[in-house]
């Protein structure tokens, strides 16, 4: 364990907690703080519950388990690549040592230990797989919506309370889904800024600012978060 301590530097245990910092109050802001109904996310999820409020009244609902379907599909798409990703970086282990000759050849950073380049690449590893599990979450939780939305009841005006209680339940499971599938999508963005740890703690730092400014302007700023108004 002092080997591997001893491989890291003052700057570098900086540049991993500030990565770790903005990940964490990122996701605090977008799914749990009071700012979250303001965001891109937020707002969306006003529109599932509208779409499910509209479901309950259709007694055709095709084009809505292809919606559902479309949303499951994407997350079996980007569970599939996580998994690629994952395997991916244990090929990356299996040739630590011509990996380190490059970087020297290239002269993109300082002298880069064994230890440490295999520490960073396990760390990258287990992002695309805490990424695989969200994406794996967020297909069942789609699977499930499926099935609430077709237990929806059409409404009528003897039972117009029960049908907005399970049009209501299905949107949260949908929105629950769609939570989980964001989630996923954000750790693949933090982990191309983790990426630049590779090469050094600077550019860990760069490309850290550069992702989360890229994500807040996104939720609180883009053109498509001034549709939803």
């Amino acid at each position: 364990m002092g080997t591997i301590t001893e491989s890291f530097g003052q700057l570098d245990f900086f540049a991993a907690g500030l990565f770790l910092f903005f990940w964490l109050c990122f996701e605090y802001i977008i799914d749990h703080s009071v700012w979250r109904h303001k965001s891109l996310t937020g707002l969306i999820a006003h529109q599932r519950r509208e779409w499910m409020l509209e479901v309950a009244g259709r007694d055709v609902r095709i084009a809505d388990m292809a919606i559902l379907t479309g949303q499951m599909n994407g997350a079996t798409f980007f569970s599939s690549a996580a998994i690629l990703a994952t395997g991916g970086c244990f090929a990356l282990l299996g040739v630590t040592d011509e990996v380190i000759q490059v970087f020297r050849d290239l002269e993109l950073s300082q002298q880069i230990q064994r230890s440490a380049w295999e520490m960073k690449t396990l760390g990258l590893t287990f992002i695309f797989v805490y990424s695989f599990f969200k994406f794996a979450w967020s297909y069942r939780l789609f699977n499930y919506c499926a099935v609430m939305v077709g237990a929806i009841r059409r409404a009528s005006e003897e039972n117009a309370a029960t049908c907005r209680e399970q049009a209501i339940r299905a949107a949260e499971m949908n929105i629950l889904a769609a939570r989980h599938f964001t989630a996923g999508v954000r750790a693949i963005f933090f982990a191309f800024a983790y990426l630049g740890w590779l090469i050094g703690p600077k550019v860990l730092i760069a490309s850290t600012l550069c992702v989360i400014v890229v994500l807040i302007r996104r939720q609180f700023f883009s053109k498509s978060r001034d549709i939803l108004i």
